[in-house]
């Protein structure tokens, strides 16, 4: 199964604040907009991001009318709706914004849920993983998010 992504900054944050930056491998070639690129050097671009191959891409951002978005944000969900992709955005404006489009949208939970799916992940180390996204990072996340995410695994 391929399946191809364009990821805003959050997700690249979040997971590499918890460290498994490498389930992004589990999508095909994983796409990176310039701007949100920008948005993560600002911060310091995550060592383990070097660790994964990506493909940086340009995006015209204008074409997503959300004056409340950033610009990575709008860029990522104009390449998904351009190229047909999984927007992976842990930003409930994002989410929304791109919902409307009709673009499938998965936060950073969903992409441990993938790394368990596709075997990267046991079951256990998923659950920990997630619940980790709510501890230790800087992802606002509710017990009313982790948990469904938990039974979600335990459905797969």
């Amino acid at each position: 199964m391929t399946l191809a992504a364009v990821s805003d900054a959050g997700p690249l944050i979040h997971l590499a604040e918890i460290d498994p930056l490498e389930l992004l491998s589990a999508f095909d070639t994983p796409l990176v907009p310039e701007a949100v690129y920008e948005e993560v050097d600002a911060g310091g671009v995550p060592d383990r991001l070097a660790d994964i191959p990506y493909e940086l891409v340009e995006a015209d951002e204008s074409r997503v009318d959300a004056e409340e978005l950033d610009a990575g944000e709008r860029a990522a969900i104009s390449i998904a709706k351009e190229r047909g992709v999984v927007l992976l955005t842990d930003d409930l404006a994002a989410r929304e914004t791109a919902s409307e489009t009709d673009v499938e949208v998965h936060g950073s939970i969903g992409v441990i849920a993938l790394g368990y799916a596709g075997g990267i992940l046991e079951r256990d180390e998923a659950a920990s993983l997630m619940r980790a996204l709510q501890r230790e990072t800087s992802l606002f996340v509710t017990e009313a998010v982790v948990e469904p995410g938990i039974r979600m695994l335990d459905e797969q």
